[in-house]
Order: C-alpha cells, then sequence, then structure tokens
C-alpha cells in the first residue's frame, strides 16, 4: 500500500478536517515566507481541497 492509499484511507470520513488541515498549513507556509508564494499556495490548496472532495457550502466552487 503506498503513502498516498494510506493518506486517502485517513482522510475518508473526515474531509472537513482534512480541508482545516491543509488551510492551516498552507497559511503557516505563507507566514514564513512572508507571502512570497502566496498564489502559489492558494492554487495548491484549492487543487487538495477538490481531490478531498464535499466542499462546504459557503465556499464558491
Amino acid at each position: 500500500m503506498s503513502m498516498l492509499d494510506k493518506l486517502k484511507g485517513l482522510i475518508k470520513g473526515h474531509p472537513d478536517q482534512a480541508r482545516q488541515g491543509v488551510e492551516k498549513a498552507g497559511d503557516a507556509f505563507d507566514a514564513k515566507t512572508q507571502n512570497k508564494y502566496q498564489s502559489q499556495v492558494d492554487t495548491a490548496q484549492q487543487k487538495l481541497g477538490d481531490q478531498i472532495g464535499n466542499r462546504p457550502t459557503d465556499e464558491p466552487k
């Protein structure tokens, strides 16, 4: 079983917590780099959120 399969198994059933973790990690990276890569981080956060699925209704698609 690959690492990606293990992560998918852990995330399954907990999309909100996974999405929060992605947001926190991206925000922490932005803080460390003084927002130098903010657009790239935002794109990565959005793509990971799409992969996680079940986006909250308060966020636009």
